[in-house]
């Protein structure tokens, strides 16, 4: 059973240990990075908002779930060697230091990371977050590395699964190097999925693993469950990185159905680090954290791992926290097309996994046989790693706004449904006291203007009900709400006319169900997704995406694909200021499916989310949607099997139709034919025929 509350895990002892010596590869990992992080948590009043949690030391036994006894026995002699021991010490492993205290530190790391899991599988909190020290992820059976000693991750996902009876966890590593350690932990093993996106640049950037690429996919029965996204180019994105999760991470992580999700939180693949020279800014970790948090239950533990900024750091773990304590997510802005390299390294991820997930296997993935950034390097030699290097400096001086404050508002969700379901409201949810005089005032000018033949008071009352919510919505006094309506379409109508006049500039419509919704969408402002089982009669824009699945009771791995691979993108990049979320009557849909698509689209529009449902449907519908709302974790929905081969064609259709105007769909890449690097090449093709067409004219015209 998930818990509510967030558990902070924090403790300053982790902070005594340092560099000893002069190493121009080690010096980057200071104390200050954990001090600097805490402090900012503090100075955003987060800190009080979690539940505290005790630090302990990790036991032998527990360091003996991944690391050898010959290793464990080395580390423990580290406190009493002097300090030309521990440099000689330190140099028969890579990219790492020890110090009279690390030991100490290390087991103190470990011991937070498992006092978080004990806590979130025990059910006395939802999730969490563990500012520990050293990091962990590079960590080996055997051996130290990349600052880290003991592998914390490795260890608790172990230790999930032999004390609490884990049979899946999930591990989302978003630290910008290989986390080499978890991988070799894990590469074997079905019970554990490892992701891990990371500097990769043709194993030109450390630690140089052939290993680390993505056909690295697991070994005997783990085939399948190590997925490695390699960036082979700095300068990464927002966009790729979700176009990652919404290709690549998020369909395969929901067919596996982890029990327990760990994020390796690695901060340095943030703007401005010295070491990942990414350009994805600290608002975007808030996002990710938000999407893996419909996983599991809500079970979620974020550990630290790297971060050498200590200003995009210190941000970054603001904005993951924040999230995980259920503040609005930051409005994204400039979500557009991945980078052709982000493109290639996802179509041939997609492809090495095609045989083992269902998700993949209908669609028509290849290997990209000669990735662009290896053209780059082969025809420009020296010049292209020249380049690299100015833009790696240039990425080190980058300045980027600090995030904006995330408040929320006094009340979560409030709600106009039936009186016998009232006293089942879950906590946050309340129901929707009198009307002012304005709103009722504003809904009969619509009722007036469009309306006309709608003469009932109870419609007109319905039509009130949805312009008061929104009212609360844009005077920041409710997140987002629930109004039960007799008529969808009327409602929806009148909800988006009402929004573009006073809320929004741009709305997303997300419409379950067969009916024929009449909105215009011929200004851009508004976008219609619809999961429906006919095809609409009106004609299709880019603003309206039916996607027309086969049975009437939609398969639910269907649905999921056409959320993840359709919805999610087009509407990141759309980047509505309201989100209508529609259901007409039952629609097809399963409760639990309707939950998960409740839930994810809360991450857009700052949360500000109007739940409209047809009068009648079933009562587990109105329930289960209070509770997305009301920012419960969603139910699990369990393995998903396979999508219909039909419904993955009719997705593939409409992706493919779109793909021109909204670039996030792209998953190949075939964005090349989109890009701007594709117009200037057809620009020069076509003038250097036109210059030749015109040159070889006077000897035609000779010859003739």
């Amino acid at each position: 059973m998930s818990g509510s509350g967030t558990a902070f895990v924090y403790d300053e002892e982790m902070t005594g240990y340092k560099l000893l010596w002069t190493d121009p590869v080690c010096k980057i990992e200071v104390p200050e990075r954990l001090t600097v992080s805490y402090e900012a948590v503090k100075r955003a009043g987060l800190e009080h908002r979690c539940v505290p949690l005790s630090v302990r030391q990790a036991t032998e036994e527990e360091i003996l779930l991944v690391h050898s006894k010959e290793y464990l026995e080395a580390v423990k002699q580290t406190p009493y060697l002097s300090l030309e021991d521990l440099m000689t010490f330190t140099q028969q492993y890579g990219d790492v230091y020890f110090h009279p205290n690390i030991y100490h530190c290390a087991k103190l790391a470990i011991g937070a990371t498992l006092q978080l899991v004990d806590s979130v599988m025990a059910g006395k909190v939802r999730n969490g977050m563990a500012l520990v020290r050293p990091p962990g992820h590079h960590s080996q059976r055997s051996a130290a590395n990349g600052f880290c000693v003991f592998n914390n991750v490795a260890i608790a996902a172990l230790y999930a699964k032999k004390h609490y009876n884990v049979n899946r966890v999930l591990i989302v590593d978003w630290d910008i190097h290989h986390g080499q350690g978890v991988q070799y932990c894990f590469e074997e093993d079905p019970s554990v999925l490892y992701f891990s996106w990371h500097r990769y640049e043709h194993q030109r950037f450390w630690p140089n693993l052939a290993e680390s690429d993505y056909d690295s996919v697991g070994k005997g029965k783990g085939a399948g469950f190590n997925i490695n996204v390699p960036w082979n180019k700095v300068g990464m994105t927002n966009s790729d990185y979700l176009s990652v999760f919404f290709h690549v991470l998020l369909p395969i992580a929901y067919e596996f159905d982890p029990e327990l999700v760990l994020v390796c939180a690695g901060f340095d693949s943030a703007i401005g680090d010295p070491e990942g020279h990414m350009c994805a800014t600290p608002e975007i970790f808030g996002h990710l954290t938000h999407l893996l948090m419909s996983l599991a239950n809500g079970r979620l533990c974020a550990i630290l791992e790297g971060g050498y900024n200590l200003t995009s750091l210190a941000q970054s773990v603001c904005q993951t926290l924040q999230t995980l304590l259920g503040d609005p997510t930051s409005l994204l802005t400039g979500i557009g097309s991945p980078c052709d390299s982000a493109l290639e390294s996802v179509q041939n991820v997609r492809a090495v996994h095609q045989k083992y997930w269902h998700c993949f296997k209908h669609t028509a993935e290849s290997l990209v046989a000669e990735p662009s950034t290896k053209r780059c390097r082969v025809e420009e030699g020296d010049g292209e790693k020249k380049e690299e290097e100015e833009t790696e400096e240039k990425t080190e001086d980058i300045k980027w706004p600090e995030p904006l404050p995330r408040p929320a508002p006094p009340l979560h969700t409030v709600a106009v449904i039936s009186t016998e379901l009232e006293g089942s409201m879950p906590e946050g949810c309340q129901r929707l006291d009198e009307i002012p005089q304005t709103c009722k005032e504003d809904a009969e000018k619509i009722r007036n203007e469009h309306f006309q033949d709608m003469t009932d008071k109870k419609s007109l009352e319905c039509l009130q009900n949805v312009v008061s919510v929104l009212e609360k919505i844009k005077n920041k006094e409710v997140r987002n709400g629930l109004v039960m309506v007799p008529d969808v379409c009327v409602s929806v109508s009148c909800a988006v006319q009402h929004a573009l006049k006073s809320l929004s500039v741009r709305v997303l419509v997300v419409f379950v169900g067969d009916e024929d919704v009449a909105l215009d969408m011929s200004n851009g402002r508004v976008l219609l997704v619809q999961i429906c089982s006919k095809e609409p009669e009106r004609v299709m824009s880019h603003y309206h995406v039916p996607v027309c699945l086969s049975k009437d009771t939609h398969c639910r791995a269907s649905v999921m694909q056409a959320v993840l691979g359709l919805l999610l993108p087009l509407a990141y990049e759309f980047g509505p200021g309201l989100v209508l979320e529609v259901l007409a009557g039952s629609a097809g849909l399963e409760v639990s499916v309707w939950a998960q698509i409740s839930s994810l689209l809360q991450g857009l529009a700052q949360g500000r989310t109007l739940a409209l449902l047809q009068q009648g449907c079933d009562k587990d519908v109105v329930m289960a949607t209070c509770v997305s709302l009301s920012g419960a974790p969603a139910p699990s929905l369990s393995p998903l099997g396979h999508p219909l081969p039909e419904d993955v064609e009719a997705i593939e259709t409409q992706r493919r139709r779109l793909r021109g105007r909204w670039s996030l769909l792209l998953n190949t890449s075939e964005g090349f034919f989109f890009s701007l690097s594709f117009r200037k090449s057809l620009f020069y093709t076509v003038r250097s025929m036109v210059v030749y067409v015109c040159e070889l004219t006077p000897v035609i015209t000779k010859v003739l």
